[in-house]
């Protein structure tokens, strides 16, 4: 009785040491108080400055199409990578295993520094394109989509695509109506980490994004460096906004996951 009281304790704390500086920042978020722990009085100024503000919305904008984008291509790639690694031979799939785990383990800032230097110095893109901006983000990204897809082939029947191919089905064939649909879970949930990367990552946008170009990540750093505290109080209409979006999410993916698992039973 006393280590389930301890451990719930111990639990609790850890959530709550979690969760306090976003729920402060929501708190804040409605009020006119131009510093967290200054008074201020009721008010939805940060929210109508966040969505009148033509320089935050197309902030934001911008930064939802990378992720959007950044993620689509990951999910290709990390997806082919995985099948490949799956049907590949032992000691292939373990040098490609291994492989796939250094961009993971690696530190963001030094992924950034080595991506601009490889696309932009050594290979001469220009960052104005946004190119390599893109290949940047898909780049850090797609190893983790890998992680996700990876698991499910295992999971698979493997007698299944066999059996599609001596039915008389073409290997590509086989690839989109058979393993596909058995990794489809996998697939979406790597697009969905895929997509949260590109939206929290800043040492990759930072050295491979144009000059005249912000991501969220990036122009909140720039923000909470300068003077304009409008903008900064808006930005904490944006964390709120960010993180209840991602509740619903989790929430309702939980719930999805669930109900898949009791018809399963049934």
């Amino acid at each position: 009785m006393k280590k389930g009281f301890i451990g719930k304790a111990f639990l609790f704390l850890v959530l709550f040491l979690m969760y306090l500086p976003i729920v402060l920042i929501a708190i804040y978020s409605f009020t006119d108080a131009a510093n967290i722990g200054a008074s201020g009085k009721f008010s939805f100024n940060n929210y109508y400055t966040l969505f009148t503000t033509e320089e935050l919305a197309g902030m934001i904008v911008g930064t939802l199409a990378l992720a959007l984008g950044s993620a689509m291509l990951a999910t290709v790639f990390g997806t082919l990578g995985a099948i490949g690694v799956h049907y590949s031979k032992k000691r292939t799939a373990a040098v490609m295993e291994a492989v796939n785990q250094i961009p993971v383990i690696n530190a963001d800032v030094v992924t950034g520094f080595s991506l601009c230097i490889l696309l932009v110095v050594v290979l001469g893109f220009n960052k104005d394109s946004f190119l390599p901006l893109i290949i940047g983000h898909t780049t850090l990204s797609a190893p983790f989509v890998y992680l996700a897809v990876r698991p499910k082939l295992t999971q698979m029947d493997p007698s299944l695509y066999e059996a599609a191919l001596d039915l008389g089905a073409s290997p590509s064939y086989a690839l989109m109506h058979v393993v596909l649909p058995q990794i489809f879970p996998g697939v979406v949930s790597g697009f969905a980490m895929a997509v949260t990367l590109s939206l929290d990552d800043y040492f990759v946008a930072t050295y491979t994004k144009p000059a005249t170009f912000d991501t969220i990540s990036t122009y909140v750093v720039n923000a909470t460096r300068g003077s304009q505290t409008s903008i900064k109080t808006a930005l904490w209409a944006l964390s709120t906004l960010i993180f209840l979006v991602v509740m619903v999410i989790a929430f309702a993916s939980n719930s999805r996951g669930k109900e898949a698992r009791g018809n399963e039973k049934v």
